[in-house]
């Protein structure tokens, strides 16, 4: 590999790290876990959540929402929703007591994420994440390929 790839990619790497940094310790903050907090960015995006969408969206271990999951319900912050249901897939909503309890984080993250769009630019914002966007694709077909040879 050439040096300035690799400069690229420590860069890309190293800047995609502390983007989850910022989000951990703002939710840490906050008292919510860095899983949580993507089951929170599910269910602000479609009003619920499977386990199933939250896993395959962020790519995390089905055990791991699972835990998160379980844990919410078991402290009454979550609910099925079985009008929801997608196929198989039990639905979760926020019960009244979640949406208490994450009601100043969630309007924090609104809110800031919100200023951050606004000062970088809707463009930017847009053209970076077709970027990303397609940057996981290709890689994630890469290594497939790679996988695919040994």
């Amino acid at each position: 590999m050439n040096k300035q790839t690799e400069r690229i990619l420590n860069h890309l790497d190293c800047s995609v790290h502390q983007y989850r940094g910022v989000y951990c310790y703002w939710a840490k903050k906050y008292g919510v876990s860095y899983n949580e907090m993507l089951v929170l960015y599910v269910l602000r995006e479609y009003g619920f959540c499977t386990q199933k969408q939250v896993c395959d969206r962020y790519l995390v271990p089905r055990q791991t929402i699972n835990n998160v999951i379980a844990r919410l319900r078991n402290d009454g912050l979550l609910e099925v929703s079985p009008s929801l249901n997608i196929g198989r897939e039990k639905a979760f909503v926020l019960t009244k007591k979640g949406s208490a309890h994450f009601s100043d984080f969630i309007t924090s993250m609104n809110t800031v994420e919100e200023t951050a769009v606004e000062l970088l630019g809707e463009d930017k914002m847009l053209l970076m994440t077709q970027l990303i966007g397609e940057y996981n694709s290709i890689l994630k077909k890469s290594v497939q390929q790679y996988i695919n040879k040994k």
